[in-house]
Parts: structure tokens; sequence; C-alpha cells
């Protein structure tokens, strides 16, 4: 991956990607990177924590950090935390971003805008794998896998723009917050075929006819008749950690081994 990174890209990845040899080298091909901090990051705190302002998502600080590469060398980056007002769907409040964009670049307020945009995009590849099907398994050449995805990209934006006319009517944030995509997908497949088959193709021309304003102007009209509560979220709590397992306190664990070599004596 790194042979892929050119002078000054900018690089927005998860904590997955947080790992000395990926920032360091990043830093050494003269690009930059925004990357979530991993617990298991070899870092070393420098100075105190500074506050640095409000965002829509929380309070930012930023503090210096040192990072020593495999190779002895010195680094140092940024760390921003956002202390959140609303914690994450596994219990976090903070969050902690790595950097090594100068503060004439962005500023830590502009760094966590950006990686918040990440977001986005990671919820647009969940959506084109669990709701349109983009990864399909029985693809086993590369050509048909790659032309699936595409079709799967296309759908995305067909679904996006659906969002799109609910939300100029019903609220942008009640469609984000409360609308699934996965029933609007399902709902989509599953009446598609039906619709085909009932209304003649003449009647389908139309809409191929229409300008892109006109087209607006109808989909609103439709999404006014959108009856929300049929693709309602069911959002999932946080995590919770796995109990324990406990043994039978009359029937101790025993090693089957220790068994099989008794048997054997």
């Amino acid at each position: 991956m790194l042979l892929t990174i050119e002078k000054s890209d900018v690089w927005i990845a998860d904590r997955n990607f947080c790992t000395v040899n990926f920032t360091c080298g990043i830093e050494n091909r003269d690009a930059f990177f925004v990357i979530r901090e991993h617990k298991k990051y070899p870092l070393r705190l420098i100075g105190k924590e500074k506050y640095i302002g409000k965002i829509e998502t929380g309070k930012v600080y930023e503090q210096r950090i040192s990072v020593i590469d495999d190779a002895g060398r010195k680094h140092i980056y940024r760390r921003i935390r956002i202390r959140l007002k609303k914690e994450t769907r596994d219990g976090d409040t903070d969050l902690f971003i790595i950097s090594n964009l100068s503060k004439t670049k962005a500023n830590a307020k502009k760094i966590a805008v950006l990686y918040k945009g990440r977001w986005t995009i990671e919820t647009a590849f969940q959506h084109l794998t669990e709701h349109l099907n983009s990864e399909i398994n029985t693809l086993g050449y590369p050509p048909a896998a790659l032309f699936g995805f595409c079709v799967a990209l296309v759908s995305y934006i067909i679904l996006s723009v659906i969002k799109a006319a609910l939300g100029s009517v019903h609220g942008t944030d009640v469609i984000d917050n409360q609308v699934s995509g996965y029933y609007l997908a399902d709902e989509i497949s599953g009446t598609y075929r039906g619709m085909m088959i009932a209304i003649d193709y003449r009647h389908w021309v139309i809409f191929q006819q229409m300008t892109p304003i006109k087209l607006a102007s109808v989909l609103k009209k439709l999404a006014a008749k959108v009856k929300l509560s049929a693709f309602r979220k069911h959002p999932r709590g946080p995590k919770k950690p796995r109990p324990k397992r406990k043994s039978c306190e009359n029937t101790p664990h025993v090693s089957t081994a220790k068994i099989l070599a008794l048997r054997k004596k």
C-alpha cells in the first residue's frame, strides 16, 4: 500500500492502519496521514495536553507525541483527542487521532472534522456490502466481481437520490437517524420485478425525458406519500463484554489429555 502513496497525499484511515510502519512510511514518502489511534500504538506523550475548542461532536484537545520507528529514528506527531458528546456504539467517550499534518496545513478542529468524514465513506461501504450485496461469493472471476461491485455502486447512487428526496420532505436528520437503508433496499428489490411486469415500458419513458429539476420535483411529491414507519431503524445498544464461563462446582474442568494419559498407563 505504501508504494501507491504519492507526495503531498493525505491518507485518512481507521485504527487498524495505525501501525508504526504505516505512519512512518507515509511520512517518509513526504505525505500526510489522519489515522485513529490504536491502543497498542507505541507512543510517548510530550508536554501537556491543550484545549483547542468545540466542534459539532464534542470538545477538541491536542498534544504532541513521539514515535520510534524500526530504524531507531524519532518522529514527532500530533495527537488529537475528541471528548464526544455521545459515546460510540462501542461505548467510547474519547476519540484519539494521530496526524503529521502541520498546524499551518490543518488545525486540530479541521483534523477532527476530516476524520468524521471518513465515517460516512466507511458507512457507504458497509451499506454496499450489507444492503446491496456488492460482494457475491460465487463471482470467482475478478472481472465478474468488479462488475458486480460497480452495479452495487450505481445502486448506491440511486438509493442516495431516493434518501435525498425523502430528506427534503421529512428532514435530513430524520432520514439519517431513523430510516434504515436496508429496508429501503429491500423494498426496491422486492417490488422492482413486479412493477416491470405490471407496468408497461411506455409508462417509464416519461422519467427518461424529464429534466433534472422536473425529476426532482416528482421525487419530492412521491416522497411526501412515503410512510416512514415501515422503514424505521432498529439500532443495537453498545457491545457488552462476554461473561466469563464458569465451570460447574460439582464437576470442575478436567484435562482430556490427562485422562487419556491415565488410561494408557
